[in-house]
Protein backbone atom coordinates (compact mmCIF):
# COMPACT_ATOMS: atom_id res chain seq x y z
CA UNK A 1 0.00 0.00 0.00
CA UNK A 2 2.39 2.72 1.10
CA UNK A 3 4.93 1.30 -2.22
CA UNK A 4 1.59 2.38 -4.64
CA UNK A 5 0.98 5.54 -2.54
CA UNK A 6 4.83 6.50 -3.07
CA UNK A 7 4.34 5.64 -6.71
CA UNK A 8 1.37 7.50 -7.51
CA UNK A 9 2.84 10.51 -5.93
CA UNK A 10 6.16 10.34 -8.09
CA UNK A 11 3.84 9.93 -10.91
CA UNK A 12 2.13 13.10 -9.98
CA UNK A 13 5.22 15.02 -9.61
CA UNK A 14 6.18 13.90 -12.89
CA UNK A 15 3.73 16.19 -14.85
CA UNK A 16 4.64 19.55 -14.71
CA UNK A 17 2.09 22.01 -13.47
CA UNK A 18 2.16 25.78 -15.14
CA UNK A 19 0.20 28.73 -15.13
CA UNK A 20 -0.32 31.97 -16.77
CA UNK A 21 2.69 33.55 -14.45
CA UNK A 22 4.95 30.71 -15.87
CA UNK A 23 3.74 28.98 -18.42
CA UNK A 24 6.12 30.83 -21.40
CA UNK A 25 8.99 30.97 -19.37
CA UNK A 26 8.96 27.35 -18.40
CA UNK A 27 7.63 25.51 -21.67
CA UNK A 28 10.71 26.98 -23.81
CA UNK A 29 13.29 24.74 -21.76
CA UNK A 30 11.64 21.48 -23.31
CA UNK A 31 12.42 20.84 -26.64
CA UNK A 32 9.08 18.31 -26.88
CA UNK A 33 5.93 18.69 -24.60
CA UNK A 34 2.59 17.26 -23.94
CA UNK A 35 0.45 19.85 -22.24
CA UNK A 36 -3.09 18.72 -21.02
CA UNK A 37 -5.63 21.83 -20.34
CA UNK A 38 -8.20 20.54 -18.18
CA UNK A 39 -11.18 21.71 -15.45
CA UNK A 40 -10.94 19.86 -12.15
CA UNK A 41 -14.58 19.54 -12.16
CA UNK A 42 -14.36 17.78 -15.80
CA UNK A 43 -15.17 13.88 -15.40
CA UNK A 44 -12.92 13.31 -19.14
CA UNK A 45 -10.39 14.61 -17.22
CA UNK A 46 -10.49 13.21 -14.30
CA UNK A 47 -10.33 9.25 -16.02
CA UNK A 48 -7.55 10.97 -17.76
CA UNK A 49 -5.41 12.02 -14.77
CA UNK A 50 -3.78 8.47 -13.93
CA UNK A 51 -3.33 7.31 -17.49
CA UNK A 52 -1.26 10.67 -17.80
CA UNK A 53 0.69 10.60 -14.79
CA UNK A 54 1.50 7.04 -15.53
CA UNK A 55 2.62 7.97 -19.38
CA UNK A 56 4.76 11.20 -17.58
CA UNK A 57 7.13 8.95 -15.42
CA UNK A 58 7.34 6.62 -18.77
CA UNK A 59 8.47 9.50 -20.85
CA UNK A 60 11.00 11.06 -17.97
CA UNK A 61 13.73 12.34 -19.85
CA UNK A 62 12.27 11.97 -23.18
CA UNK A 63 9.22 13.95 -23.02
CA UNK A 64 7.94 16.60 -20.59
CA UNK A 65 4.54 15.83 -19.79
CA UNK A 66 2.52 18.58 -18.28
CA UNK A 67 -0.80 20.59 -17.35
CA UNK A 68 -2.65 24.08 -16.93
CA UNK A 69 -5.69 24.11 -14.67
CA UNK A 70 -8.03 26.25 -16.84
CA UNK A 71 -10.59 27.68 -14.26
CA UNK A 72 -7.43 29.51 -12.37
CA UNK A 73 -5.26 30.36 -15.52
CA UNK A 74 -7.85 31.54 -18.27
CA UNK A 75 -5.28 33.99 -19.71
CA UNK A 76 -3.16 31.23 -21.23
CA UNK A 77 -5.80 28.83 -22.08
CA UNK A 78 -7.05 31.26 -24.04
CA UNK A 79 -4.86 32.27 -25.81
CA UNK A 80 -3.86 28.82 -27.20
CA UNK A 81 -8.15 28.37 -28.03
CA UNK A 82 -8.93 25.74 -25.23
CA UNK A 83 -12.74 25.47 -25.39
CA UNK A 84 -13.36 22.04 -24.29
CA UNK A 85 -11.93 19.88 -21.61
CA UNK A 86 -9.56 17.93 -21.45
CA UNK A 87 -7.33 19.94 -24.85
CA UNK A 88 -3.98 17.67 -25.08
CA UNK A 89 -1.22 19.93 -27.52
CA UNK A 90 2.15 19.10 -28.41
CA UNK A 91 4.57 21.82 -27.77
CA UNK A 92 8.10 22.37 -29.41
CA UNK A 93 10.30 24.68 -27.61
CA UNK A 94 7.37 26.86 -26.18
CA UNK A 95 5.36 26.73 -29.73
CA UNK A 96 2.32 25.37 -30.08
CA UNK A 97 3.15 22.78 -32.45
CA UNK A 98 0.24 20.43 -33.07
CA UNK A 99 -2.83 18.73 -31.67
CA UNK A 100 -2.57 15.74 -29.75
CA UNK A 101 -4.96 13.37 -31.43
CA UNK A 102 -3.76 10.24 -30.15
CA UNK A 103 -4.60 7.80 -27.60
CA UNK A 104 -5.74 8.38 -23.96
CA UNK A 105 -4.11 5.12 -22.33
CA UNK A 106 -0.81 5.29 -20.27
CA UNK A 107 0.66 3.12 -23.15
CA UNK A 108 -0.65 4.72 -25.84
CA UNK A 109 0.41 8.74 -24.67
CA UNK A 110 3.87 6.73 -23.92
CA UNK A 111 4.28 5.52 -27.80
CA UNK A 112 2.86 8.12 -29.60
CA UNK A 113 5.04 10.84 -28.07
CA UNK A 114 8.09 8.58 -28.24
CA UNK A 115 7.30 9.18 -31.90
CA UNK A 116 7.75 12.60 -31.33
CA UNK A 117 11.66 12.82 -29.92
CA UNK A 118 14.12 12.75 -32.23
CA UNK A 119 14.17 13.72 -36.01
CA UNK A 120 11.05 13.14 -38.24
CA UNK A 121 13.45 11.20 -40.61
CA UNK A 122 15.80 9.05 -39.32
CA UNK A 123 19.44 8.58 -41.86
CA UNK A 124 20.39 5.83 -42.25
CA UNK A 125 23.79 4.58 -44.08
CA UNK A 126 24.03 1.47 -44.19
CA UNK A 127 22.47 -2.40 -44.85
CA UNK A 128 23.09 -2.64 -40.98
CA UNK A 129 21.37 1.05 -40.25
CA UNK A 130 18.48 -0.60 -42.76
CA UNK A 131 17.82 -3.85 -40.61
CA UNK A 132 18.03 -2.43 -37.22
CA UNK A 133 15.61 0.27 -38.44
CA UNK A 134 13.21 -2.56 -40.11
CA UNK A 135 13.35 -5.04 -37.36
CA UNK A 136 10.76 -3.34 -35.05
CA UNK A 137 6.74 -4.12 -33.72
CA UNK A 138 5.65 -1.45 -35.93
CA UNK A 139 5.84 -0.81 -39.41
CA UNK A 140 8.56 1.58 -41.18
CA UNK A 141 8.52 3.92 -44.15
CA UNK A 142 11.72 4.43 -45.97
CA UNK A 143 12.50 7.01 -48.67
CA UNK A 144 15.46 5.89 -51.09
CA UNK A 145 17.02 8.81 -52.86
CA UNK A 146 19.96 9.04 -54.50
CA UNK A 147 21.99 11.59 -52.50
CA UNK A 148 20.98 14.55 -50.41
CA UNK A 149 20.49 16.57 -53.05
CA UNK A 150 17.52 14.73 -54.77
CA UNK A 151 14.62 16.77 -55.28
CA UNK A 152 11.94 14.42 -53.91
CA UNK A 153 13.77 13.99 -50.69
CA UNK A 154 12.32 17.65 -49.15
CA UNK A 155 8.95 16.47 -49.87
CA UNK A 156 9.54 13.11 -48.26
CA UNK A 157 10.95 15.13 -44.73
CA UNK A 158 7.86 17.38 -45.03
CA UNK A 159 5.42 14.28 -44.90
CA UNK A 160 7.74 12.53 -42.12
CA UNK A 161 6.94 16.07 -40.07
CA UNK A 162 3.23 16.10 -40.64
CA UNK A 163 2.57 12.35 -40.27
CA UNK A 164 5.45 11.21 -37.68
CA UNK A 165 2.87 11.24 -34.82
CA UNK A 166 1.32 7.73 -36.31
CA UNK A 167 4.64 6.29 -38.53
CA UNK A 168 7.75 5.43 -38.72
CA UNK A 169 10.49 7.10 -41.24
CA UNK A 170 13.38 7.04 -42.39
CA UNK A 171 15.63 8.02 -45.37
CA UNK A 172 18.66 6.42 -47.11
CA UNK A 173 21.08 8.50 -49.68
CA UNK A 174 23.01 5.90 -50.72
CA UNK A 175 21.13 3.52 -53.86
CA UNK A 176 22.72 0.84 -53.00
CA UNK A 177 21.53 -0.27 -49.02
CA UNK A 178 18.25 -1.26 -50.81
CA UNK A 179 19.53 -2.36 -54.17
CA UNK A 180 17.82 -6.21 -53.14
CA UNK A 181 14.23 -4.21 -53.14
CA UNK A 182 14.27 -1.27 -55.97
CA UNK A 183 17.66 -0.14 -58.27
CA UNK A 184 15.60 3.14 -58.30
CA UNK A 185 14.52 6.08 -55.96
CA UNK A 186 11.10 5.29 -54.51
CA UNK A 187 9.16 5.30 -51.04
CA UNK A 188 9.81 1.42 -49.65
CA UNK A 189 6.90 0.20 -47.02
CA UNK A 190 8.12 -2.42 -44.34
CA UNK A 191 5.36 -4.24 -42.39
CA UNK A 192 6.57 -5.53 -39.04
CA UNK A 193 8.63 -8.86 -39.02
CA UNK A 194 5.89 -10.24 -36.96
CA UNK A 195 3.38 -10.11 -39.32
CA UNK A 196 5.32 -12.15 -41.83
CA UNK A 197 2.97 -14.23 -43.83
CA UNK A 198 2.52 -16.24 -46.92
CA UNK A 199 -0.20 -14.27 -48.40
CA UNK A 200 1.43 -10.72 -49.05
CA UNK A 201 4.42 -9.58 -49.41
CA UNK A 202 6.77 -8.02 -46.31
CA UNK A 203 7.61 -4.91 -48.32
CA UNK A 204 5.94 -3.05 -50.57
CA UNK A 205 7.29 0.07 -53.34
CA UNK A 206 5.47 3.29 -53.74
CA UNK A 207 6.29 4.23 -57.34
CA UNK A 208 3.94 7.41 -58.02
CA UNK A 209 4.89 10.64 -58.33
CA UNK A 210 6.13 11.37 -54.31
CA UNK A 211 3.96 13.89 -53.07
CA UNK A 212 2.48 14.73 -49.60
CA UNK A 213 -0.30 13.22 -50.62
CA UNK A 214 0.45 10.73 -52.95
CA UNK A 215 2.77 9.36 -50.16
CA UNK A 216 0.10 9.54 -47.22
CA UNK A 217 -2.56 7.52 -49.32
CA UNK A 218 0.20 5.09 -49.86
CA UNK A 219 0.61 4.78 -46.60
CA UNK A 220 -3.39 4.43 -45.82
CA UNK A 221 -3.90 1.77 -48.30
CA UNK A 222 -0.93 -0.09 -47.60
CA UNK A 223 -0.53 0.18 -43.86
CA UNK A 224 -2.24 -2.42 -42.45
CA UNK A 225 -2.32 -4.97 -44.75
CA UNK A 226 -4.51 -7.92 -45.40
CA UNK A 227 -5.26 -8.86 -42.11
CA UNK A 228 -3.26 -6.48 -39.08
CA UNK A 229 -3.65 -6.04 -35.34
CA UNK A 230 -6.05 -4.23 -34.38
CA UNK A 231 -5.17 -2.50 -30.63
CA UNK A 232 -6.92 -0.30 -28.37
CA UNK A 233 -4.71 2.61 -29.85
CA UNK A 234 -5.46 2.23 -33.94
CA UNK A 235 -8.91 0.79 -33.16
CA UNK A 236 -10.72 4.30 -34.44
CA UNK A 237 -8.57 4.49 -37.30
CA UNK A 238 -9.27 0.90 -38.88
CA UNK A 239 -13.30 1.01 -38.18
CA UNK A 240 -13.28 4.06 -40.98
CA UNK A 241 -14.16 0.70 -42.66
CA UNK A 242 -16.05 -2.28 -42.16
CA UNK A 243 -14.07 -4.36 -40.43
CA UNK A 244 -14.03 -8.17 -38.82
CA UNK A 245 -12.35 -8.83 -36.06
CA UNK A 246 -11.20 -12.00 -34.40
CA UNK A 247 -10.46 -11.93 -31.22
CA UNK A 248 -8.29 -14.85 -29.11
CA UNK A 249 -5.49 -14.89 -26.26
CA UNK A 250 -3.05 -12.84 -29.01
CA UNK A 251 0.49 -11.58 -27.46
CA UNK A 252 2.90 -10.38 -29.72
CA UNK A 253 5.63 -9.79 -27.23
CA UNK A 254 5.60 -12.86 -25.62
CA UNK A 255 4.31 -15.35 -28.35
CA UNK A 256 4.31 -14.31 -32.00
CA UNK A 257 4.25 -17.90 -33.20
CA UNK A 258 0.94 -18.41 -31.28
CA UNK A 259 -0.42 -15.44 -31.90
CA UNK A 260 0.33 -15.97 -35.88
CA UNK A 261 -1.69 -19.34 -35.52
CA UNK A 262 -4.94 -18.23 -35.59
CA UNK A 263 -4.03 -15.08 -37.64
CA UNK A 264 -3.08 -16.89 -40.69
CA UNK A 265 -6.30 -19.07 -40.92
CA UNK A 266 -8.26 -15.74 -41.24
CA UNK A 267 -5.86 -14.16 -43.60
CA UNK A 268 -6.68 -17.60 -45.88
CA UNK A 269 -10.67 -16.97 -45.86
CA UNK A 270 -9.38 -13.21 -45.96
CA UNK A 271 -7.71 -14.00 -49.06
CA UNK A 272 -10.55 -15.02 -51.10
CA UNK A 273 -12.79 -11.76 -50.22
CA UNK A 274 -10.59 -9.29 -50.98
CA UNK A 275 -11.76 -6.30 -53.11
CA UNK A 276 -15.59 -7.01 -51.45
CA UNK A 277 -15.72 -4.04 -49.18
CA UNK A 278 -15.05 -5.85 -45.88
CA UNK A 279 -11.00 -5.38 -44.31
CA UNK A 280 -9.76 -8.20 -41.69
CA UNK A 281 -8.38 -7.85 -38.62
CA UNK A 282 -7.19 -9.94 -35.39
CA UNK A 283 -7.09 -8.00 -31.33
CA UNK A 284 -6.24 -9.75 -28.13
CA UNK A 285 -9.48 -10.02 -26.34
CA UNK A 286 -8.42 -9.65 -22.78
CA UNK A 287 -7.84 -5.80 -24.26
CA UNK A 288 -11.18 -5.68 -25.42
CA UNK A 289 -13.15 -7.36 -22.89
CA UNK A 290 -15.51 -4.68 -21.75
CA UNK A 291 -16.17 -4.16 -25.47
CA UNK A 292 -17.01 -7.46 -26.31
CA UNK A 293 -18.98 -8.02 -23.34
CA UNK A 294 -21.21 -4.45 -23.10
CA UNK A 295 -21.24 -3.87 -27.44
CA UNK A 296 -21.40 -8.53 -28.21
CA UNK A 297 -23.19 -9.52 -25.40
CA UNK A 298 -19.99 -12.14 -25.31
CA UNK A 299 -17.95 -13.19 -22.34
CA UNK A 300 -14.23 -14.19 -21.96
CA UNK A 301 -14.80 -17.43 -20.76
CA UNK A 302 -17.03 -17.86 -23.99
CA UNK A 303 -15.10 -20.50 -26.95
CA UNK A 304 -12.46 -21.02 -24.71
CA UNK A 305 -9.24 -20.92 -26.78
CA UNK A 306 -11.20 -20.09 -30.05
CA UNK A 307 -11.57 -16.38 -31.56
CA UNK A 308 -14.41 -14.60 -31.26
CA UNK A 309 -15.63 -13.19 -34.73
CA UNK A 310 -17.37 -10.06 -35.35
CA UNK A 311 -17.92 -7.61 -37.66
CA UNK A 312 -18.80 -3.94 -37.17
CA UNK A 313 -19.61 -1.92 -40.33
CA UNK A 314 -18.93 1.68 -40.36
CA UNK A 315 -22.00 2.75 -39.85
CA UNK A 316 -22.11 0.92 -36.20
CA UNK A 317 -24.28 -1.74 -37.31
CA UNK A 318 -22.80 -5.13 -35.76
CA UNK A 319 -22.65 -8.89 -36.31
CA UNK A 320 -21.42 -12.03 -34.08
CA UNK A 321 -20.20 -15.64 -35.27
CA UNK A 322 -22.06 -17.49 -33.43
CA UNK A 323 -20.83 -20.68 -34.99
CA UNK A 324 -17.55 -22.31 -33.28
CA UNK A 325 -14.23 -21.48 -35.01
CA UNK A 326 -13.20 -24.12 -37.40
CA UNK A 327 -9.83 -24.86 -37.51
CA UNK A 328 -10.19 -25.47 -41.38
CA UNK A 329 -11.76 -21.55 -41.84
CA UNK A 330 -15.58 -23.46 -42.90
CA UNK A 331 -17.18 -21.96 -40.13
CA UNK A 332 -15.91 -18.55 -40.84
CA UNK A 333 -16.55 -19.31 -44.40
CA UNK A 334 -19.96 -19.66 -43.79
CA UNK A 335 -20.35 -16.94 -41.58
CA UNK A 336 -19.10 -14.71 -44.53
CA UNK A 337 -20.97 -15.96 -47.18
CA UNK A 338 -24.19 -15.29 -44.80
CA UNK A 339 -22.79 -11.63 -44.45
CA UNK A 340 -22.61 -10.77 -48.04
CA UNK A 341 -25.90 -12.16 -48.72
CA UNK A 342 -27.80 -10.09 -46.19
CA UNK A 343 -29.06 -13.18 -43.84
CA UNK A 344 -27.15 -12.34 -40.73
CA UNK A 345 -29.25 -10.72 -38.29
CA UNK A 346 -27.58 -7.44 -36.36
CA UNK A 347 -26.46 -7.78 -32.70
CA UNK A 348 -28.76 -4.91 -30.72
CA UNK A 349 -28.09 -4.39 -27.27
CA UNK A 350 -31.31 -3.42 -25.83
CA UNK A 351 -33.81 -3.60 -23.08
CA UNK A 352 -36.51 -5.64 -23.66
CA UNK A 353 -39.36 -3.26 -25.46
CA UNK A 354 -41.60 -2.20 -23.13
CA UNK A 355 -44.95 -3.74 -23.17
CA UNK A 356 -47.00 -0.69 -21.87
CA UNK A 357 -45.71 2.72 -23.28
CA UNK A 358 -48.37 5.43 -22.33
CA UNK A 359 -46.90 7.85 -20.11
CA UNK A 360 -46.19 11.20 -21.23
CA UNK A 361 -42.60 10.64 -21.49
CA UNK A 362 -41.79 7.09 -24.21
CA UNK A 363 -39.48 5.21 -23.42
CA UNK A 364 -37.61 3.92 -26.00
CA UNK A 365 -34.96 1.02 -26.04
CA UNK A 366 -32.53 -0.03 -28.90
CA UNK A 367 -34.47 -2.54 -30.61
CA UNK A 368 -38.27 0.23 -30.79
CA UNK A 369 -35.87 3.38 -31.47
CA UNK A 370 -36.25 3.46 -35.56
CA UNK A 371 -40.08 3.11 -34.69
CA UNK A 372 -40.06 6.01 -32.08
CA UNK A 373 -37.58 8.50 -33.16
CA UNK A 374 -37.41 8.07 -36.60
CA UNK A 375 -40.73 7.89 -36.90
CA UNK A 376 -41.42 10.10 -40.50
CA UNK A 377 -44.48 11.81 -39.11
CA UNK A 378 -43.07 12.58 -35.42
CA UNK A 379 -40.98 15.48 -34.08
CA UNK A 380 -39.12 13.56 -31.27
CA UNK A 381 -37.33 15.31 -28.18
CA UNK A 382 -35.04 12.16 -27.47
CA UNK A 383 -33.20 12.32 -23.76
CA UNK A 384 -30.28 9.72 -23.66
CA UNK A 385 -29.35 9.04 -20.19
CA UNK A 386 -27.90 6.64 -17.27
CA UNK A 387 -29.77 6.25 -14.19
CA UNK A 388 -26.63 6.75 -11.73
CA UNK A 389 -26.39 10.53 -13.45
CA UNK A 390 -27.54 13.07 -10.58
CA UNK A 391 -28.08 15.49 -13.33
CA UNK A 392 -30.60 13.17 -15.10
CA UNK A 393 -32.29 12.82 -12.01
CA UNK A 394 -32.86 16.55 -11.26
CA UNK A 395 -33.85 17.15 -14.82
CA UNK A 396 -36.46 14.20 -14.81
CA UNK A 397 -39.24 16.45 -13.49
CA UNK A 398 -38.90 19.51 -15.94
CA UNK A 399 -38.91 16.71 -18.39
CA UNK A 400 -41.82 15.18 -17.31
CA UNK A 401 -43.50 18.53 -17.30
CA UNK A 402 -42.47 19.07 -20.62
CA UNK A 403 -43.95 15.80 -21.70
CA UNK A 404 -46.78 16.31 -20.21
CA UNK A 405 -47.22 20.16 -21.40
CA UNK A 406 -46.99 18.62 -24.95
CA UNK A 407 -49.14 15.37 -24.35
CA UNK A 408 -52.09 16.68 -26.75
CA UNK A 409 -50.10 17.65 -29.45
CA UNK A 410 -50.33 14.55 -31.82
CA UNK A 411 -46.94 15.54 -33.65
CA UNK A 412 -44.42 15.64 -31.48
CA UNK A 413 -42.66 12.96 -28.87
CA UNK A 414 -40.85 13.31 -25.76
CA UNK A 415 -38.95 10.58 -25.06
CA UNK A 416 -35.99 9.04 -23.23
CA UNK A 417 -33.32 5.83 -23.63
CA UNK A 418 -30.71 4.56 -21.27
CA UNK A 419 -28.10 4.54 -22.94
CA UNK A 420 -26.06 2.94 -20.39
CA UNK A 421 -28.20 -0.57 -21.63
CA UNK A 422 -28.86 0.34 -24.66
CA UNK A 423 -26.93 0.85 -28.34
CA UNK A 424 -27.01 4.72 -29.17
CA UNK A 425 -27.27 5.29 -32.99
CA UNK A 426 -25.03 6.56 -35.58
CA UNK A 427 -25.52 9.96 -35.41
CA UNK A 428 -25.44 11.00 -31.92
CA UNK A 429 -22.71 11.54 -29.86
CA UNK A 430 -23.53 10.66 -26.32
CA UNK A 431 -20.76 11.24 -24.40
CA UNK A 432 -21.96 12.59 -20.83
CA UNK A 433 -25.73 12.70 -19.53
CA UNK A 434 -27.97 13.98 -20.17
CA UNK A 435 -27.24 14.24 -23.60
CA UNK A 436 -30.55 15.46 -25.61
CA UNK A 437 -31.47 15.53 -29.47
CA UNK A 438 -34.25 16.90 -31.25
CA UNK A 439 -34.93 14.39 -34.70
CA UNK A 440 -37.19 16.92 -36.82
CA UNK A 441 -39.78 15.29 -39.58
CA UNK A 442 -37.63 15.28 -42.45
CA UNK A 443 -34.47 15.65 -40.78
CA UNK A 444 -33.89 12.01 -39.33
CA UNK A 445 -30.80 11.63 -39.98
CA UNK A 446 -28.81 15.00 -39.63
CA UNK A 447 -30.78 15.45 -35.51
CA UNK A 448 -30.09 18.87 -33.63
CA UNK A 449 -28.29 18.63 -30.18
CA UNK A 450 -30.13 20.98 -27.38
CA UNK A 451 -27.37 22.83 -25.72
CA UNK A 452 -29.79 25.40 -24.00
CA UNK A 453 -30.56 25.36 -20.23
CA UNK A 454 -32.81 22.66 -18.85
CA UNK A 455 -35.84 24.87 -17.68
CA UNK A 456 -39.52 23.75 -18.83
CA UNK A 457 -39.47 27.59 -20.46
CA UNK A 458 -36.22 27.46 -22.36
CA UNK A 459 -37.11 23.48 -23.94
CA UNK A 460 -40.51 25.03 -25.30
CA UNK A 461 -38.48 27.98 -26.91
CA UNK A 462 -36.21 25.45 -28.22
CA UNK A 463 -38.78 23.17 -29.63
CA UNK A 464 -41.15 25.99 -30.83
CA UNK A 465 -38.03 27.43 -33.09
CA UNK A 466 -37.26 23.92 -34.24
CA UNK A 467 -40.55 21.81 -34.58
CA UNK A 468 -41.70 21.14 -38.25
CA UNK A 469 -45.00 22.29 -36.95
CA UNK A 470 -46.82 24.75 -34.80
CA UNK A 471 -46.74 23.60 -31.36
CA UNK A 472 -49.91 23.13 -29.71
CA UNK A 473 -49.65 24.82 -25.86
CA UNK A 474 -52.70 25.08 -24.34
CA UNK A 475 -51.90 27.70 -21.75
CA UNK A 476 -47.99 28.80 -22.58
CA UNK A 477 -48.73 31.11 -25.50
CA UNK A 478 -48.04 34.59 -23.47
CA UNK A 479 -44.96 33.30 -22.30
CA UNK A 480 -43.58 32.29 -25.36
Amino acid sequence: MLAEAVTALSARRDVLELGDADFDYLATEHETMLVKFYAPWCGHCKKLAPEFEKAASRLKGLVQLAKVDCTANSDTCGRFGVTGYPTLKIFRSGKDSAPYDGPRTANGIYNYMKKQTGPDSVHLKSKEDLQNFVNNYDASIVGVFSGTEALRLAEFLKAASLLREQFRFSHITDLQITEEHTQTESVLLFRPPRLTNAFEDSVVVFKDYLTISSLRRFIRDHIYGLCPHMTVENRDRLRVRDLLTAYYDLDYHHNVRGSNYWRNRVMKVASKYTGRGLMFSVANKGDFQAELEDDYGLGTSDGGELPFVTIRTKLGHKYTMREEFTRDGQSLERFLEDYFAGRLKRYIRSEPVPEKNTAPVKAVVAESFDEIVNDPDKDVLIQFYSPSCPHCKRLEPVYRELAETLYSDPNIVIAKMNAVENDVPLGYDVQGFPTIYFAPVGKKDDPVRYQGTRELKDFLKFLKREASHNLVLPGFKDEL
